[in-house]
């Protein structure tokens, strides 16, 4: 639980690096409460705002992590911006996110703390 919340603390920290570790870890957590909202949503559907708020509320921890995550594995944050050329640029990212951490500092920080 300490991906998760330790993501929350680095809200708007576009520095720095995270660990493979961290962002797959917070990827699972983000989904199990996406998950749980959608669930309560389809049972109570004037709920469905809370899906809604927590989207909203996980939408910069989020793009931060993925800017920190690719600078663990040295690359710079604009990489995130292939994300508009339609199924290659989500593979591209997708190799980047799973690629393991680089084992010494890089131009974007030191070695993360909770490194996998």
């Amino acid at each position: 639980m300490s991906w998760y919340s330790r993501v929350w603390q680095h809200y708007f920290d576009f520095a720095g690096r995270a660990s493979r570790r961290e962002f797959w870890m917070f990827t699972l957590y983000n989904m199990l409460v996406i998950f749980a909202l959608s669930v309560i949503t389809a049972l109570v559907h004037p709920l469905a705002f809370m899906t809604w708020l927590y989207g909203l509320a996980v939408f910069m921890p989020s793009l931060a992590l993925q800017f920190r995550r690719l600078h663990d594995v040295g690359r710079s944050g604009w990489w995130l911006l292939i994300s508009a050329v339609p199924l290659i640029g989500a593979i591209v990212l997708l190799v980047f996110f799973v690629l393991p951490s680089e084992p010494m500092s890089n131009n974007y920080g030191s070695v993360p703390p909770l490194s996998a």
